[in-house]
């Protein structure tokens, strides 16, 4: 990591040069006018992006209550595999992504791959077989293999290291808040009166509005510090500043080092986060795809489980809160947080499996403790932003992370075997992993 540190010293930018950057001088007040005005620019439109993602990914989840399973007619295993394969999707693409985010404009990348991942989702409502069904949510898994990684890049761009844990907590909010708005979003579709299949509807609305939002994006979402529309020339010399004196991540860009790929690879600690990230990933899977099923089978009805949904995510997001302020006063704190995170999906998890099946509210909230490791993600993601020097490293090592998460989430789905529906008792076992 030292030698990267010291590559990334020696590089200047094509706009502004090292020496024009250290003459500036700054206040403490002018620095938080600064911070405020780059918070309220990216938080509020990276949240609201990681929201559509999840929603979007959400909708297999909701649309098994609205009718996919039998107009679709998935029979054993198949409706696990339409999870699966978006992963699939997602893998392949994780790989080719790292390259493109050092090689593209990010933030025009980024808004690229969220407008051909609302038009693929809208695509979804199209279906009529399982065959052209696993074709979408393949090319849809790939279309949003670029967005969480793109986002910690510029995480760790545009925020010091002390910043960066509440920041990844911010935009990853956007997770928990769509499992809250997304049950009432399908609860409302669910009860449409119309000649299309109501959960055809869902994806078509949802598609639509995230194509919509990629002008948002467009607008908002700057390439770099250096490039970003919404400061002046000053902010963009001081916001290159701030994150200069640490890592140099600012300036290193649009410029692939393969050395630092292999740095990457070498790394064991890189390669310990990615073994983590694999392992929760696992329950990460299963809950998304089968949580309206898994519900469904303590005894509420259809549309009554889409609504049970909502609390879910306002417990993560409670969870989030604490975890993502917490990183950010206590040093050296993230580690302890994240297995603490594990360690109540745990419990949840357990209370689903030893509790009796007659005391469906008592495994329903189990089903809300389990979903908290949620909140571990961003931490990791912030531990690379601070922690991994060079900027086509700091994609590598976020491409390992991500590599574990698909094939995490494409073994998830498989743990529920249709022979144990409705009540999937089982996963328990290969989620504890």
């Amino acid at each position: 990591m030292a030698e990267t540190e010291k590559s990334d010293l020696n590089r200047q930018c094509s706009d502004i040069q090292v020496a024009e950057l250290v003459e500036l001088q700054t206040t403490a007040e002018e620095n938080a006018k600064l911070l405020r005005k780059i918070d309220l620019t990216l938080m509020p439109v990276m949240c609201a992006c990681y929201m559509l993602q999840l929603l979007d990914k959400l909708t297999l989840n909701f649309s098994s209550q609205l009718g996919l399973t039998q107009d679709l007619n998935l029979h054993g295993s198949q409706y696990s595999w339409t999870s699966s394969i978006f992963y699939f999707g997602y893998l392949v693409w994780t790989w080719p992504s790292s390259w493109l985010v050092v090689r593209l404009p990010l933030g025009k990348y980024l808004t690229g791959t969220v407008l051909v991942w609302g038009g693929i989702l809208m695509c979804h409502g199209a279906c009529n077989n399982f065959g052209g069904f696993m074709a979408v949510r393949f090319l849809l898994g790939a279309a949003e293999a670029a967005v969480a990684p793109g986002f910690a890049l510029i995480v760790s761009m545009f925020y010091r290291r002390d910043e960066q844990p509440l920041r990844q907590g911010i935009w990853f909010a956007g997770n928990c808040i769509a499992n809250i708005i997304g049950g009432l979003i399908s609860y409302g579709i669910g009860n449409i009166d119309s000649s299309l299949a109501t959960w055809r509807v869902l994806f078509l609305i949802l598609g639509g509005v995230t194509v919509a939002f990629s002008a948002v994006l467009w607008a908002f979402l700057p390439d770099s510090p250096i490039k970003a529309r919404f400061l002046n020339e000053r902010e963009r010399k001081l916001s290159v500043l701030r994150t200069l004196q640490e890592t140099f991540s600012a300036m290193d860009e649009n410029d692939f080092q393969t050395y630092q790929v292999w740095e990457a690879l070498r790394d064991p600690q890189a390669w310990l986060l990615a073994l983590y990230t694999f392992s929760v990933s696992i329950c990460n899977g299963g809950i998304t795809t089968f949580n309206s099923l898994l519900i469904d089978g303590f005894g509420f009805g259809s549309l009554q489980t889409l609504l049970l949904q909502i609390p879910m995510g306002g417990c993560q997001l409670a969870f989030l809160a604490i975890v993502s302020i917490t990183a950010s006063v206590t040093k050296t704190s993230r580690l302890f947080l994240m297995a603490c995170g594990c360690l109540l999906s745990l419990v949840g998890m357990l209370l689903i499996y030893k509790l009796n099946h007659a005391d469906a509210y008592g495994r329903l909230g189990g089903t809300y403790l389990a979903a908290v490791f949620a909140s571990n993600t961003p931490m990791s993601l912030s531990l690379i932003a601070s922690n991994v020097g060079g900027f086509t490293k700091r994609s590598t090592v976020n491409a390992m992370l991500f590599v574990a998460y698909s094939t995490g989430n494409i073994v998830g789905p498989q743990l529920y075997l249709s022979l144990e529906a409705p009540v999937y008792t089982d996963f328990v076992w290969g989620f504890s992993f």
